[in-house]
């Protein structure tokens, strides 16, 4: 008898009887209309404002770039803020490609991970970049190459986290239980961003509670304020029509990934180092993912790599990172040969790209450069 999945042990029989009430990662191929119908209803995205109009904080030219601090209200908390970037001097409508950074573990930083601002990056910043995109800045990469690149905060990092002064009290105690465990163990004071990580860390299960009760989850806020990036960015004047690119990394992969099938004004998606389909990752890897991506009722909706492709034959690029510890092989492996299989019934395989890499969890330059002449070609630079 196989052994259970590393994450169903102590729980036998709950699979079976999961998939005894209604399918759940179906195999047969659905209706893309009907996942994304199913979908939105699974994350319980919330209404998008039809418009909304961004201040203009700061400028700047730095680097081949010229920079735009934008802020704008997003119905819920603090107002988002996000930065544009353009090449610098060009001033004509340009096709346009919005950054989703990723999750990391770092929360008190968000655009800032991939993009270079107005101010020198923090150290924090540099040091998740380093991690994971080789140092690279890659939103300016490809501002530079000729984008207009917008780069927002995801709903509970950066411009739109949580205070610590207004989680919950379990959640204030546990963070700072951790904070004064890690001041113990390195023999340091922790600064206030490393000291918000603490915090960060037991707020986002409560706060995946709370949106629950609400009807909505980490998915939907995600990809709601999302929406209203793309959005944003689609109705500028000075961005090409016809709809915009979405790429991320990572969380940031499971941003673009629910752009794309969310989101009317995408016209292609670039999804790193986030794809798989979804009954491998019982075997030990849920537990290291993000709640957007493991929603709460998502493999009802279909299996991770339908959910992608549901806008086929939309262009879609997918990176896949041979030794990432996030996800088995076999997975990524099958959801490669799912979404070439979807978008050749559609009558379109050549729209859809995937690049595998020798790397661990990672958005590296070689990857990055195939991911901006899959751009260029949609685009028509």
């Amino acid at each position: 008898m196989d052994p259970a999945p590393a994450d169903l042990r102590s729980l036998d029989g709950l699979l079976d009887l999961a998939r005894s009430a209604s399918p759940l990662f179906s195999a047969e191929e659905p209706d893309g209309e009907a996942v994304v119908s199913r979908l939105r209803t699974t994350l319980g995205v919330l209404p998008v404002p039809e418009r909304v109009s961004p201040e203009v904080v700061q400028t700047w030219t730095a680097g081949g770039v010229d920079g735009t601090v934008l802020r704008w209200d997003v119905g819920v908390g603090a107002p988002s803020e996000g930065w544009l970037l353009r090449p610098a001097g060009v001033t004509t409508a340009l096709p346009g490609v919005v950054a989703l950074h990723c999750h990391g573990g770092v929360k008190y930083y968000g655009k800032e991970k991939v993009a270079d601002g107005p101010e020198p990056a923090a150290p924090g910043a540099l040091a998740a970049r380093s991690g994971l995109y080789d140092g690279v800045a890659y939103a300016n990469e490809l501002a530079r190459r000729g984008y207009a690149v917008l780069v927002p905060d995801a709903f509970g990092w950066g411009s739109r986290r949580v205070p610590v002064a207004d989680m919950p009290d379990r959640v204030r105690a546990a963070g700072h239980l951790a904070a004064t465990a890690r001041e113990a163990e390195t023999g340091k004071t922790l600064d206030d961003p490393a000291r918000y990580e603490a915090y960060a860390g037991p707020l986002e299960d409560a706060m995946a509670k709370l949106l629950g009760i609400l009807g909505t989850s980490w998915g939907g806020a995600v990809a709601r304020e999302d929406a209203i990036a793309v959005d944003l960015l689609a109705s500028r004047e000075d961005v090409l029509p016809g709809g915009v690119g979405v790429v991320g990394l990572s969380g940031g992969g499971a941003r673009a990934a629910l752009a794309t099938a969310l989101n009317e004004n995408v016209r292609a998606a670039a999804v790193i180092a986030m794809m798989s389909t979804l009954a491998p990752m019982l075997d030990g890897y849920v537990h290291k993912h993000t709640w957007m991506m493991m929603n709460p009722g998502i493999g009802r909706v279909a299996d991770w790599p339908d959910i992608a492709a549901a806008r086929r034959p939309r262009p879609l690029l997918v990176g896949y990172a041979e030794r990432d510890q996030l996800f088995p092989p076999a997975g990524m492996r099958a959801a490669h040969e799912l979404i070439a299989a979807r978008y050749a019934a559609a009558g379109a395989p050549q729209a859809y790209r995937g690049a595998f890499i020798d790397a661990p969890h990672s958005f590296p330059p070689d990857l990055q450069q195939q991911t901006w002449e899959f751009f260029d070609q949609v685009f028509g630079v």
